[in-house]
């Protein structure tokens, strides 16, 4: 083994070259990404002719622990001791950011500082720069909500304001014209349909509870009654400065902030949180129940009911040991 490890070390050393004039190819490292992935994907762009050496030189060397993410440039045909190089010691082209679905603005921010190195702060105060916010006529007082959940691909050295114009252009680009027409019917402008979409996002686990969750909320709107969707709180509290916390005190209800649905009827200021497709479809498409009441399962679905009797029994079976 340790003769290996010299072996691995002088190959190293000396390096090894692509053949004159080969193509450039643009592999893309995805953050999480185990070793064997990466090698897949040199493989297939023809970076590198042997997996299992690939496999041996990055974890003898230890540069299998080093792998950075993002889009690199490799020539066919490099080799594995090259591609290792630009992998764990180069530049990559460009980064990869990904924004799950539900992920609020403040979420948004600090993914984009970790990945792309842009301060948290930066992002924020560009996303309440009333400038940006006209030239995408965003209905609100920042990009809550108005930000496509996806996986971008920007270069290092990247300011806020575009990451801020690409998210944005991204989230009209696939705003279905459909989905106007239909909110109208309804009753809604854009603002609604996303901030309760968002509320929707936060709180349905499952795709199949998402309609059903969109319509325990638009009944009770349509009955004056609050929302009391604990997502609200938890982003109220995370709108003062704090973590976003895992679960909610009794105290945690009457949290004073425009926000909390257990406070104040009708829908909250605002997003809460970047909705995806499918929770967006739930609002404007809500199931047609009757169910005004739910509480969560401990596998993530909700048990729905008509009456606040009918709740309350399905509250203690799922507190039930």
């Amino acid at each position: 083994m340790q003769r290996l490890r010299w072996a691995v070390a002088l190959a190293l050393a000396a390096g090894c070259g692509s053949p004159a004039g080969s193509p450039e190819e643009i592999v893309v490292i995805p953050p999480g990404a185990s070793v064997r992935m990466v090698a897949d994907s040199l493989a297939a762009h023809a970076v590198i002719s042997s997996k299992p050496w690939f496999l041996l030189v990055a974890r003898v060397s230890g540069k299998a622990r080093r792998l950075q993410t993002g889009a690199f440039g490799l020539r066919r045909g490099a080799g594995s001791i090259a591609a290792l190089r630009v992998l764990t010691g180069g530049h990559p082209l460009l980064t990869k950011l990904t924004i799950p679905e539900g992920f609020t603005l403040r979420e948004i921010a600090a993914t984009v500082e970790h990945e792309l190195g842009i301060p948290r702060d930066s992002l924020l105060a560009a996303a309440r720069d009333t400038v940006l916010l006209r030239e995408f006529a965003v209905p609100g007082a920042s990009f809550e909500g108005f930000l496509r959940p996806d996986t971008y691909l920007f270069s290092r050295g990247v300011g806020a304001p575009a990451v801020l114009r690409e998210m944005a252009s991204t989230f009209q680009a696939q705003w279905d014209p459909g989905w106007d027409l239909a909110a109208r019917e309804l009753g809604l402008d854009r603002l609604a349909v996303v901030t309760l979409a968002s509320i929707v996002e936060a709180e349905a686990r499952a795709d199949s509870d998402r309609a059903l969750v969109a319509a325990v909320f638009r009944n009770r709107m349509q009955r004056g009654m609050p929302l009391q969707a604990d997502a609200t709180v938890l982003y109220a509290m995370q709108l003062a400065g704090g973590e976003r916390k895992l679960r909610l005190y009794q105290k945690d209800y009457q949290y004073p902030s425009p926000y909390n649905t257990y406070l104040h009827a009708g829908l909250p200021p605002g997003p809460i949180g970047a909705p995806g497709s499918k929770s967006l479809e739930a609002v404007l498409h809500p199931a047609p129940v009757p169910y005004l009441y739910y509480v969560a399962r401990p596998d993530g679905r909700h048990i729905f009911s008509r009456t606040y009797a009918e709740h309350l029994r399905a509250v203690r079976r799922v507190q039930r040991p």
